[in-house]
């Protein structure tokens, strides 16, 4: 099995957009919403790094990890910049979207490249910080459920690392003439971020959603960014 995915993983780089171009080099388009839409040019994130790692091989072979050119290029800054602030952290980004947009089922949205999942950062009984662990009996990540204290099992979600890459997503994105339109994310675990060190910068720069989602947003965030698109 192991070969298999690194061979899919291996096809995927081969017929995709070189996962570290730059925007100027394949601009992508994007039409529509995030919940009605399309993206041209979408580039795959990269499948890993110093300090983050995707989701799921097979996921992001099948082309799942996908966004906008742009946003591609503020999500990898942001974990430069993460691993400069706090080299020892992990951190693990979920599903994007089809590099050509459109239907992203099971995600009611994802649909215009502007959309990106970002799993929970956790650290283990020994406070060590540890990637969540994400497979197909977990269905990748998104079926953990944490208690209203943030654990699950063995893990707890690390609400300061958290907290730091949704502060450093927000400066590296305005920066680059970006816009974080709104942020999804579990309301009762919500209020454990405003307590951390960034709390008071998130509470005034960060739009974060007050509608009840149609899912549980508890083992991952969901971060919606703005740039100006072509209408359908």
């Amino acid at each position: 099995m192991e070969c298999w995915i690194k061979i899919s993983v291996a096809l995927g780089l081969l017929l995709s957009t070189p996962v570290l171009a730059k925007a100027e080099d394949f601009p992508s388009i994007c039409f529509g919403t995030p919940a009605q839409g399309r993206l041209e040019n979408g580039q795959r994130l990269p499948p890993f790094g110093k300090n983050f790692t995707s989701y799921s091989w097979v996921g992001w072979a099948l082309g799942r990890t996908a966004v906008h050119s742009r946003v591609n290029e503020v999500v990898v800054a942001t974990y430069r910049k993460l691993g400069e602030a706090l080299p020892e952290k992990t951190y693990v980004f979920g599903e994007t979207g089809w590099p050509q947009g459109g239907l992203f089922r099971p995600h009611k949205t994802h649909q215009n490249g502007l959309s990106a999942d970002f799993m929970v950062p956790v650290f283990d009984s020994d406070g060590k910080s540890v990637p969540l662990p994400t497979n197909i009996f977990n269905k990748w990540g998104y079926g953990i459920e944490f208690d209203s204290n943030g654990k699950y099992k063995n893990l707890t979600i690390d609400f300061e690392s958290l907290a730091a890459h949704l502060y450093y997503l927000d400066q590296v994105a305005k920066a680059q003439g970006i816009k974080m339109r709104r942020v999804i994310f579990d309301p009762p675990l919500l209020q454990r971020l405003y307590s951390t060190r960034y709390g008071p910068y998130l509470s005034k720069n960060v739009s974060f959603s007050k509608a009840r989602p149609w899912v549980r947003h508890d083992e991952h965030y969901h971060v919606d960014f703005d740039l100006p698109c072509r209408p359908l």
